[in-house]
């Protein structure tokens, strides 16, 4: 099982390398995007405190 694990991170790995090289402008938007998906998570995580609070 930890053989998997090791190929299965080993293949990821190599797809992102992969994809950061060939499509940088792609990636720099996919990283973006996650950035802005946590942003506004981490917001809504902060309003409903604020609520919860008052």
């Amino acid at each position: 099982m930890a053989q998997a694990k090791k190929v299965a991170l080993y293949a990821v790995s190599v797809f992102v390398l992969y994809t950061i090289i060939t499509s940088p402008a792609r990636a720099a938007d996919l990283v973006q995007v996650g950035f802005e998906g946590i942003s506004s998570a981490a917001q809504g995580v902060g309003e409903f405190m604020t609520e919860l609070i008052n």
